[in-house]
């Protein structure tokens, strides 16, 4: 099966500073890869790529046959296949959870309003937030303003979720109803691609864990590989450091 992600040679130069340099890698259908490393390893850089909200100095990057990064590419038409979760949730303040969810449907995939509601309401039901379907942003804690997040991205039925540090905004009591809805999207075989601190997470659904360090890919390897035997020194070093 073709992969749903490919990355091929990304390089991205800020200054003399390469933030990436010439990375290779791939996510396969139904596949959850998480991109662990030390905080400005180009984690985030490389995930921001793959729908273009960071432009490569060099390298390509594929969605499916779509290439992400050729000028002459629809980006907004694959921007529709990928979902994205930020830190800082980026829900529109003035609109309600509900309106918030079926904006983008209504507005881009042309659903009924009716339609878009009632796949907003399923939605809300899987991310255990029904009841604020009508509440306003501001009215939500840290970790439910999250999982709307989560709820409006997947409103637009994505091939792809990246997840950008998805919990490092919330106070530590939150993470957990963040981090099981994103389990139970892996379980449900949704093609994600996660950068997180969260190394239970990373252990529990991930089927590879990608370690960067200073804009390079170091080592790669299922999560009982790389936790429990970690072959290269900077990976047992990092992970001896957060462990």
């Amino acid at each position: 099966m073709p992969d749903r992600i490919r990355i091929e040679g990304a390089t991205k130069k800020f200054g003399d500073l390469k933030a990436l340099n010439n990375v290779s890698m791939s996510v396969r259908p139904g596949e959850t890869v998480v991109v662990i490393g030390p905080s400005g390893s180009g984690k985030s850089t490389l995930l921001r790529a793959v729908n273009r909200l960071e432009v490569l100095s060099d390298g390509n990057i594929w969605v499916d046959e779509d290439v992400v990064t050729h000028q002459g590419s629809d980006i907004r038409k694959i921007r529709e296949e990928v979902g994205m979760v930020f830190q800082n949730f980026n829900l529109f303040p003035h609109l309600s959870v509900l309106r918030n969810i079926t904006l983008a449907p209504i507005n881009v995939r042309g659903l009924s309003k009716a339609k878009a509601e009632a796949k907003a309401e399923e939605l809300l039901t899987r991310v255990g937030l029904l009841e604020k379907r009508d509440a306003w942003p501001e009215q939500l804690s840290g970790g439910q303003k999250q999982r709307v997040a989560i709820a409006r991205a997947l409103a637009m039925d994505p091939k792809v979720m990246l997840f950008d540090e998805p919990t490092s905004a919330l106070d530590p009591e939150m993470v957990k109803e963040v981090l099981d809805v994103m389990l139970g999207l892996a379980k449900d075989g949704m093609t994600m691609m996660v950068v997180t601190h969260e190394m239970g997470f990373a252990k529990a659904a991930a089927d590879r864990v990608i370690f960067m360090d200073q804009g390079e890919i170091i080592e790669e390897g299922t999560p009982q590989e790389l936790f429990d035997n970690p072959k290269n020194e900077r990976t047992a070093k990092f992970l001896a450091h957060i462990l």
